[in-house]
């Protein structure tokens, strides 16, 4: 993992931490005491300049009861052998987000893939690892989608590149299954969706992947991936052009009525295929 993605992580968790003491009413020497460490180390860990032990958040978790927040961050976050390294930290932060934008101009964004769309991804990118490891990675993307099922669930934009709808990825009934999911939840109004389509041209966004996260009380951070990288930014100037961007991108694309229109046209398309295969 990249150190700076490392130390954006170690950050929020320090912003999320000064936030929930003292909304419990807890000085710093106060916690300290509670979760036997000093208040100086709680002060440090709140900068993001130490980093707390395991147990440390864990009996932070039970004093502040954060319902095993800080558990998660230490453990799951960042050691979650399900996920790529450049990733792994994302995927908290998306549990804790209150607004979540992305762009997406190849592939459907996880939190929307159907279980045969992210099965047929993952083969493609481990041609070589057996069943298990793929059910595994399957399986924990099914479980992140999880977050827009959720009572709090963030409010979701996603804007699709029209290249998106027309790759068949799993073959086309598979494809027709993926592109009908996402029309239900435009229908459900679960998530916002868009398209960009061909005839826009060249984007500012288009080098890869672009997700911006808010939060209630922390400043926002913006995710951009490649094939085999990605990187976690919470730089405000670099946060507020990626915002800015993708701005000029929603302007860009279809209104959400049209795009769903042309969402149900390619599956029907992709329905069509398969009956005549």
């Amino acid at each position: 993992m990249a150190n700076g993605s490392r130390q954006a992580v170690w950050e929020f968790f320090g912003t999320e931490l000064k936030r929930r003491r003292e909304k419990a009413g807890f000085s710093q020497a106060g916690l300290g005491a509670a979760v036997f460490v000093s208040g100086g180390y709680i002060g440090q860990f709140e900068l993001a300049i130490r980093k707390p032990q395991l147990d440390v958040a864990q009996r932070i978790d039970r004093v502040l009861q954060t319902d095993g927040i800080f558990e998660r961050l230490c453990r799951k976050l960042i050691d979650d052998p399900r996920y790529a390294d450049y990733f792994a930290q994302v995927v908290e932060l998306e549990r804790l987000a209150t607004l979540i934008c992305e762009f997406a101009p190849t592939v459907v964004p996880g939190l929307l893939q159907t279980k045969e769309y992210a099965r047929a991804v993952t083969i493609a990118a481990n041609p070589f690892k057996t069943d298990e490891y793929v059910d595994e990675i399957v399986t924990a993307r099914l479980e992140r989608s999880l977050i827009l099922s959720d009572a709090t669930r963030p409010e979701y934009w996603v804007a699709l590149h029209e290249n998106v709808l027309r790759i068949p990825v799993g073959g086309p009934l598979a494809m027709a299954g993926q592109l009908d999911y996402i029309a239900g939840m435009m229908r459900d109004r679960t998530a916002m969706v868009t398209v960009l389509p061909h005839t826009t041209g060249a984007h500012a966004a288009m080098n890869g992947d672009l997700r911006l996260m808010e939060f209630e009380d922390a400043p926002p951070v913006a995710y951009t991936e490649t094939s085999f990288s990605g990187t976690l930014v919470d730089v405000p100037a670099v946060v507020k052009r990626a915002q800015r961007a993708y701005d000029l991108l929603r302007v860009a694309t279809l209104s959400p009525e049209v795009s769903l229109t042309l969402i149900e046209s390619a599956a029907e398309d992709f329905r069509r295929c398969a009956s005549t295969t």
